[in-house]
C-alpha cells in the first residue's frame, strides 16, 4: 500500500485483540439403540401431539403482535396444559418465545440487508452508464438495458421492504414448523428425487416435538423425559395419550439403554445430584434411526487473562474457504518451523460439512497441543452484509467463495474444541492481515523449499497482532560502510505510535545520517542539502579554524 493510496483513503482504526470466552451451554447425543415398533410408534404419537399443540402455539403468539406478557403467557400455558402436562405445556410455551426471538432477529437482518442493497442501487442508479467507481464506492452501469433492469429490481425492493417493514412495527413474523425449504420440496419432488411418502416422513419428523426441559432438584434433573444413570430412557406421556403408558403414573419406558460416549462423567454427575438436564428425542428419517440430546448450563469462567494467553507463543489461523492456513509464533512473534495447511471440503449436506469442518479443527487442536502454545489467534470475522449482487457485481464466484466461509460455524465449533484442549481463542481485527501479511512476510520467507502463500502470510499477521506486535516486520540494518547509499538503519515502531501498521512512507531527496532532507528542495539542488564543506554551510557566517592550543 502506497503513501498516496494511504493519504487518499485513511486507514479505519483497529480494535484490540480479546479473549474469546468459552461457550456457558454443552450438549451432547446418542443414538437410541434396541427400539421395538411399539416404542417407535409411542413416539411417533407423542412427538405429532405435541408438535400440534407447539404450531398452534406459535401461531397464537405470534399473531399477539405486541400485546404479549406475563397474564397472556399464562393464559396460553394453561389452555396447553389441557391437553398435555403443566411439564410439557411450559417447554412448548418457551420453545415458541425462542422461535419468535430468532425469526425477529432474522427479520432484523433481513430489514438490513434490504435497506442496504436499496442504498447501493440508488447510488449506482445516479452515476452516469459506465462510470467507474472506487474501491468503496460502485459505479455506474455498464449498458442501459441493466440500468432500466436494476431500476425495476429497485421498485420491487421497495415493495418488499415496506412488508417487511410493516411486519416489523406490528411485530409479526412469518414461521414454517418444519423449515420454509421442506415445505416448498413439496411441489417439486421429482426435482427432489423423493416419493411423496419420503417427504411425508420428513415433514412429519421435522415438525415432532419431543423436548423437555430440566428442573434442579427433581429426580434426575428431569421428570418430563427421565434418563437414569444406568442408561433407561422413560416419558412422562400427555393426558390423551396415557392409554399408552406401560410404567406407574403414565410413563412409556423404552426398551433399548443409552450411554453416553463424550462427556460422559460429567452427565452422570448432574444426574446423580439431580441438577437440571435437557433432553431432546430426534427421528432422522433417512437414516431411519432415533437420536437423543442432553444439554446443560455450564457455570460461566473466567477467561485467561491475554498477557498469560501470550505466554508461550500463539498459533495464528487464516480461514479460508476451503482450508484453514495456520503458523506458529514464539511470545516475540517470530514465525517458528513451517506453516501448516488443514485442508476441508465444504460440499455435500449439512452433516457431512460439520463433519469435515469438526475433523479439520480437531487436526488443527492436536497440532496446537504438540507445539506446546497456549492460544490460538482467529479472526473476528462477519461477512453477514458482503455477499451481495450490489456490492460484488458479476463475480458471482467470488460471492459463492465469501458465502461459502463457515464464520459463524467455525467461531462455535473452534470456542468448545478449544478448550476441551486446554487452549485459549484470541480473536483479532481481520483488517489489512492478508494485504500487510503478503507484502511484509511472504517473499522474505519463501525458499526452494517452502512455498509461502498469502493466507500463510496472513496467518503471521494474524498471529503478530494477537500477540500485540506490528504485522510489519524489522528492516534489515544496511552494510556499515553504506548507510547513505543503503537506506535508513533498521527501526520498530512503538506500540504507542500512531500508524505503525502502515507502510513507511516514499520521502524524496536523497538521505543521510547527518539530518533530514529537505522534501520541499529538488534532489539536484546540492546547495540545498547538506554536505561538509559545502557553500550551502557557508551562506550566513563565515567559518574560521581555531588556534590550536599552546600545550601541544
Amino acid at each position: 500500500m502506497s503513501s498516496a493510496v494511504a493519504a487518499s483513503r485513511p486507514l479505519r482504526p483497529l480494535r484490540a485483540p480479546f479473549v474469546v470466552r468459552e461457550a456457558t451451554g454443552c450438549a451432547i447425543r446418542t443414538r437410541l439403540k434396541d427400539l421395538t415398533a411399539q416404542d417407535v410408534e409411542v413416539l411417533r404419537e407423542v412427538g405429532a401431539h405435541l408438535g400440534s399443540l407447539a404450531s398452534r402455539d406459535l401461531r397464537v403468539y405470534a399473531q399477539a403482535g405486541f400485546e404479549r406478557n406475563t397474564s397472556s403467557w399464562a393464559v396460553r400455558k394453561q389452555a396447553l396444559t389441557a391437553a398435555c402436562s403443566s411439564r410439557w405445556a411450559g417447554a412448548i410455551t418457551k420453545a415458541t418465545h425462542d422461535q419468535y426471538a430468532l425469526a425477529r432477529r432474522a427479520q432484523a437482518a433481513h430489514l438490513h440487508q434490504l435497506e442496504t442493497t436499496m442504498k447501493v442501487i440508488r447510488h449506482r442508479l445516479a452515476q452516469p452508464l459506465g462510470a467507474k467507481g472506487a474501491k468503496r464506492a460502485p459505479g455506474g452501469y455498464r449498458s442501459a438495458r441493466e440500468w432500466r433492469a436494476k431500476a425495476q429490481r429497485l421498485r420491487t425492493l421497495e415493495a418488499r421492504h415496506a412488508q417487511v417493514r410493516a411486519d416489523w412495527e406490528a411485530g409479526r413474523v412469518h414461521v414454517v414448523r418444519g423449515g420454509k425449504r421442506l415445505a416448498n420440496t413439496r411441489h417439486h419432488l421429482e426435482e427432489a428425487g423423493l416419493s411423496e411418502a419420503e417427504w411425508r416422513a420428513r415433514w412429519e419428523a421435522a415438525r415432532a416435538f419431543l423436548s423437555a426441559d430440566g428442573e434442579s432438584g427433581k429426580r434426575f434433573g428431569n421428570e418430563t423425559i427421565r434418563v437414569t444413570p444406568d442408561g433407561e430412557v422413560s416419558v412422562k406421556l400427555p393426558r390423551p395419550l396415557e392409554r399408552l403408558a406401560n410404567a406407574p403414573h403414565g410413563r412409556y419406558v423404552l426398551t433399548g439403554r443409552v450411554a453416553f460416549a463424550h462427556r460422559g462423567e460429567e452427565w452422570a454427575d448432574r444426574i446423580e445430584a439431580n441438577r437440571a438436564v435437557v433432553y431432546e428425542i430426534r427421528h432422522d428419517p433417512v437414516r431411519g434411526r432415533w437420536y437423543l440430546t442432553a444439554s446443560w448450563k455450564r457455570p460461566a469462567v473466567q477467561a485467561v487473562p491475554l498477557e498469560a494467553a501470550r505466554a508461550d507463543g500463539m498459533i495464528g489461523v487464516d480461514m479460508n474457504a476451503d482450508h484453514l492456513a495456520a503458523y506458529r509464533l514464539d511470545a516475540h512473534g517470530n514465525p517458528v518451523a513451517e506453516p501448516r495447511r488443514f485442508d476441508y471440503d465444504l460440499t455435500g449436506t449439512a452433516s457431512h460439512r460439520d463433519a469435515r469442518l469438526r475433523h479439520a479443527l480437531t487436526r488443527l487442536m492436536h497440532w496446537a497441543v504438540r507445539e506446546g502454545v497456549g492460544a490460538v489467534a482467529i479472526e473476528d470475522l462477519d461477512f453477514s452484509d458482503s455477499t451481495t449482487r450490489e456490492k460484488h457485481g458479476r463475480r458471482g464466484k467470488f460471492r459463492q467463495t465469501i458465502s461459502g466461509i463457515p464464520t459463524g460455524r467455525l467461531r462455535a465449533r473452534i470456542v468448545n474444541m478449544a478448550a476441551e484442549h486446554g487452549l485459549t481463542i484470541v480473536a483479532v481485527d481481520p483488517a489489512y492481515t492478508s494485504l500487510w501479511g503478503a507484502q511484509h512476510w511472504q517473499k522474505p520467507l519463501t525458499t526452494p523449499h517452502r512455498a509461502m502463500t498469502r493466507h500463510d502470510a496472513a496467518a503471521i499477521a494474524i498471529g503478530r497482532r494477537a500477540l500485540g506486535h506490528p504485522v510489519r516486520r524489522r528492516t534489515a540494518t544496511p552494510p556499515y560502510d553504506r548507510s547513505d547509499r543503503a537506506g535508513h538503519r533498521a527501526a520498530q515502531a512503538t506500540l504507542s505510535a500512531r500508524g505503525r501498521e502502515e507502510t513507511r512512507p516514499s520521502i524524496p531527496g536523497q538521505r543521510t545520517r547527518s539530518a533530514p532532507p529537505d522534501t520541499e528542495a529538488k534532489a539536484g539542488d546540492q546547495r540545498a542539502q547538506h554536505r561538509s564543506g559545502h557553500a550551502a554551510e557557508h551562506e550566513h557566517e563565515a567559518w574560521t579554524q581555531d588556534s590550536l592550543p599552546l600545550s601541544l
